[in-house]
């Protein structure tokens, strides 16, 4: 590990370290956390969307509360999961990057890893997981059954989640057949499926807290949606049909994707539904999310969707339509209805939040702040960040820091361990468009400090920040 500079150890520290946690409520809430996948930062009409209706979500949003500058993990799946599970963000993360395990499954967390359902599982939580996983092949020490969740249907690995007609699901710790599905086409949408056991896990139960993730895969490719579905979408544009490259073609591509997050609108909906069949409504803490940004790939034509919102780049990237992600949350009588927050925050703030529901302090080197504050609207009682830190091995490599109004981002640093940063003011740009870093090499230099400082077990050797961190040093001495 590259020992950090002596300009870097303050900022450590500003960072966001877990905090002591709230008083928690006589009875504890329970927990439905739902995470779309690959849903980008305008594609819900609560966040600007214009072509496709998300009605459920709009409502939800109206009901409670749109952080506007929320940040995913990391711009692809399994190391955003993974400090969305364990509040430490991608420079202390395990996870920096998707790396399959043959023959299904990706590289597992370790078991000295404290997740998010391991301590509500402490606190006396129910604990279940519907959807897709990503963080351990089973069988092994990131299995969910052994990162503290009690119940789990769905994916283990990203790559059978590519298709929405599985011909098998795992239910615990089985391999559940799904008779009329081929991997393509089939009668079993895998969606409807976690939904239908997402709502059985509430009325189960009803009498206990409970803590439901609920990470689906819409609206990920492939493109495959049922025909009533893609019927609601079916000619309402244009189509150049998508001829297939790793993912089955479709003829009527923005049709498909649209009615693909209509549908993710839809089952959304549903576990509300079930939450009001139970009475549990007022009881529950309600948020939604999305790992990452749209996708990059072209069977999905972004441009077309609006869907970063007018933000610079997609899924893979660390600039804002990468990583800024869609965050809703609802709380009867503790979060106010049809608010807002500017607050920046980010997955791994999830951790101390949640925690401080059940009473619970964050892990030690938990690197989040507890967002209660800026959910209840007690804005003068939020405990401020300097920065977000983001850490990715993949796509040739990746960082950046977020640190008020100011963002570094370095890209390709495999190839060049000394690449120069991009800065960004966001206030006055927050589409990334200018990059400032000639004209305020002294900001350069403050957040490389702070990324050289927020960096242990690097997931790629070399990486130096130029010549930054030095000349950081250097004025420090002065």
């Amino acid at each position: 590990m590259r020992a950090a500079t002596a300009v870097a150890l303050p900022w450590v520290l500003l960072c966001g370290r877990a905090q002591e946690p709230a008083a928690a409520p006589e009875q504890p809430p329970n927990i439905v956390f739902v995470l779309a996948d690959d849903l980008g930062y305008g594609e819900l009409g609560c966040y600007g969307q214009q072509k496709i209706a998300t009605p459920r979500l709009d409502r939800l949003a109206a009901q409670g509360i749109r952080l506007l500058q929320h940040y995913a993990g990391a711009p692809v799946c399994a190391p955003s999961r993974c400090v969305l599970m364990t509040g430490r963000h991608g420079g202390h993360a395990t996870i920096r990057d998707n790396e399959e395990h043959q023959p299904e499954g990706q590289l597992p967390i370790g078991a000295a890893e404290v997740t998010l359902a391991e301590l509500l599982a402490q606190h006396g939580y129910a604990t279940g997981c519907f959807g897709k996983w990503g963080l351990g092949y089973p069988g092994s020490e990131g299995d969910p059954l052994r990162q503290g969740f009690q119940r789990c249907y769905g994916y283990n690995c990203q790559r059978h989640a590519h298709t929405f007609h599985p011909t098998w699901l795992w239910d615990d710790d089985r391999k559940q057949a799904l008779p009329g599905n081929d991997g393509v086409r089939g009668t079993q949408y895998s969606a409807d499926l976690i939904t239908q056991q997402a709502r059985a896990f509430v009325r189960s139960n009803k009498d206990r807290p409970f803590f439901l993730y609920v990470p689906f895969t819409l609206p990920h490719l492939g493109l495959q949606v049922p025909d009533d579905w893609l019927a609601r979408y079916r000619g309402s544009w244009e189509e150049t049909p998508f001829e297939g490259t790793s993912y089955q073609p479709h003829a009527t591509p923005r049709a498909c994707y649209a009615a693909m997050i209509a549908h993710l609108d839809h089952d959304v909906g549903e576990i509300l539904d079930e939450l009001d069949a139970q009475g549990l409504a007022n009881d529950t803490l309600v948020v939604f999310t999305s790992d990452n940004g749209p996708t990059h790939l072209a069977e999905v034509d972004t441009d077309f969707f609006a869907s970063t919102g007018g933000l610079r780049g997609r899924k893979g990237s660390l600039y804002e339509g990468g990583i800024r992600v869609p965050a809703i949350v609802r709380w009867p009588g503790h979060v106010a209805a049809g608010t807002r927050s500017d607050f920046a925050s980010g997955f791994q703030d999830w951790m101390p939040t949640l925690a401080a529901l059940a009473g619970a302090s964050a892990p030690a080197g938990s690197d989040g702040v507890s967002l209660l504050p800026t959910l209840r609207g007690a804005v003068d009682e939020q405990v401020q960040r300097d920065c977000l830190v983001w850490d990715l091995a993949g796509y040739g490599g990746e960082i950046a820091v977020r640190a008020g109004r100011w963002k570094a981002v370095w890209n390709g640093l495999r190839k060049n361990p000394d690449a120069t940063a991009e800065l960004y003011d966001l206030d006055a740009d927050p589409q990334a468009q200018h990059d400032l870093a000639a004209q305020e090499p002294a900001v350069v230099a403050r957040l490389a400090a702070i990324a050289a400082g927020q960096r242990t077990e690097p997931a790629f050797a070399g990486f130096r920040f130029g010549h930054y961190a030095d000349e950081a040093a250097a004025r420090t001495r002065r």
